[in-house]
């Protein structure tokens, strides 16, 4: 039979190594993103073209869209793992 946990613990993800692993999550989520730009740019020449005519800061602006996008993503991504981890131990 499992042990009941008590139900003051706090859930893992209020701790640094919680932390650690959210921010883990999110440079996953980061690195991937840019990933996906990279060959986003590389397989549709339209893009590319795009970001050639908005001037100087619209790549910048696209690549830093995109890799927050997946980064957050990852992130909340990563409570829902954090949390159901906490869940079942």
């Amino acid at each position: 039979m499992r042990a009941k946990k008590s139900p003051n613990k706090l859930p893992s993800l209020v701790s640094p190594t919680g932390f650690i692993k959210l921010m883990t999550q999110a440079m996953m989520g980061a690195a991937l993103g840019l990933i996906f730009t990279l060959a986003l740019l590389l397989a549709n020449p339209a893009v590319a073209e795009l970001l050639n005519h908005g001037g100087s800061g619209a790549a910048f602006v696209f690549v830093g869209t995109m890799v927050t996008t997946f980064a957050i993503g990852a992130a909340l991504t990563g409570v829902v793992f954090i949390l159901d981890a906490d869940k079942e131990s």
